[in-house]
């Protein structure tokens, strides 16, 4: 019944919000007199304030048109290229000459599906089109998606990095970002222990929970301070009519907003208030910075509920990965298995969400690989989101990540190709 009250308020809620749109307008219009005013400015601020803490935040767009890369401008284009129930994979098509682009290495940025849309990753993808040619998984919002298309759990996220990995043939860096750095850590455990010859070229984990018992934060100790029966009860919830996937077992993405705002409530408040007075004062600026950075932060998706309690427990409360007690489909996870695939981590020095040497402790699991093969980074000064967004990561972070990439970007030898065949 959560989902289908939160909907109904929704509804409730349609008229106001139309009413004080309307009005808004009529305050701000210049050739209104009172828009001049403090009065009809502090309105319109009050009227504004309004309608967008209680409206629904739809996915945002892209809005990457451009790019200068090899000293020219192109223009840049989100193309889906393999479409599965659950995920879109959208390839960032740049107009440029093929030789140029044969020069870049491909990336595959896995974003997380941990409330948010993809394009959180704005500015990653921003950042890495020029020396990059990259390709991002658009994670689907489980309340469009059918029953009929079956269940999605973690065993699956891991089914589909593999098979978006192997679509590369082999040529392919990818780059996962918080959440995903688990399945995708998972996946080139598997395709290591099979001797697949399409594992990628390397793998880059940013800020993930790889060993969420290293430095828990106030999101680990939620985790784990229930059972995992609590989750299954309290918020779990049925999708309503007449949603595509209306029936469907969710963790909604409003609740996993609320939690978000919860834990910086006092930021959020502020920041609202800010804007009020920012609106009265006319400072344009400022208020599209708070517009554009809470119509991203504000838009959130639901989660399949097979694979938020599956992540939640396996991830979180059992720490079953770095146990090595992780299965996928009755397989073990042996990161152990990792020798060809070059590993990075990264973390950030402030990073609220996952703790320091969470990331970093996959380099313990995979005693075979090289030191050649290794690299690690602690970011200082940058929380969660400053390790794959914002100008530390433009100047501090991407030029090691850029450096690690090409130094494995070379290609294989004669004798490499075979002895990888015949693995």
């Amino acid at each position: 019944m959560l989902y289908h009250l939160y909907e109904l308020n929704q509804a409730a809620l349609h008229p106001a919000r139309a009413a004080a749109e309307a009005y808004r307008m009529m305050w701000r219009n210049p050739l209104n007199p009172a828009s001049h005013t403090v009065m009809g400015r502090g309105a319109a601020a009050a009227l504004e304030l309004f309608e967008r803490s209680t409206r629904r935040y739809r996915k945002p767009d892209w809005e990457i048109e451009e790019v200068t890369a090899h000293g020219e401008t192109a223009s840049v284009k989100p193309v889906t290229i393999l479409t599965k129930p659950f995920c879109n994979l959208v390839h960032f098509r740049r107009n440029l000459p093929e030789e140029a682009q044969k020069q870049d290495p491909k990336v595959l940025l896995i974003s997380p599906m941990a409330g948010h849309f993809a394009t959180l990753l704005r500015g990653t993808v921003r950042d890495l089109l020029p020396d990059h040619d990259v390709y991002v998984t658009e994670w689907i919002d489980a309340r469009f998606v059918p029953r009929a298309a079956g269940p999605f759990d973690l065993d699956t996220y891991i089914d589909y990095v593999i098979e978006f990995i192997q679509r590369f043939g082999g040529d392919v860096h990818v780059m996962a970002v918080c959440q995903p750095t688990v399945p995708v850590f998972a996946a080139v455990s598997l395709m290591e222990a099979r001797r697949d010859r399409n594992v990628p070229r390397s793998v880059v984990l940013m800020a993930g929970p790889i060993d969420a018992r290293k430095s828990p934060t106030a999101v680990n100790k939620y985790a784990t301070g229930k059972p995992i029966s609590w989750f299954r009860q309290n918020v779990i919830t049925q999708v309503p009519w007449p949603y595509p996937g209306h029936m469907r077992l969710v963790y909604p993405g409003f609740l996993q907003l609320s939690g978000f705002m919860g834990m910086n409530l006092d930021r959020h408040v502020t920041a609202h208030h800010d804007l009020f007075h920012k609106l009265i004062q006319g400072d344009g600026d400022s208020a599209d910075k708070h517009r554009e950075f809470y119509d991203e932060f504000l838009a959130v998706m639901d989660l399949s509920a097979e694979y938020y309690l599956q992540t939640i427990e396996t991830v979180f409360m059992e720490h079953r990965l770095p146990k090595g007690e992780m299965h996928h489909r009755g397989t073990p996870v042996d990161p152990s298995e990792i020798a060809r695939v070059p590993l990075m981590t990264v973390e950030g020095h402030k990073d609220d969400i996952t703790g320091i040497g969470q990331t970093e402790a996959a380099h313990q699991l995979c005693p075979k690989l090289p030191s050649s093969k290794r690299a690690h980074h602690l970011q200082a000064g940058v929380g969660h989101y400053g390790v794959f967004n914002g100008s530390r990561f433009r100047t501090e972070i991407l030029p090691k990540v850029r450096a690690f990439i090409r130094a494995h970007q070379r290609k294989k030898s004669f004798l490499e190709r075979v002895l990888q065949r015949v693995a």
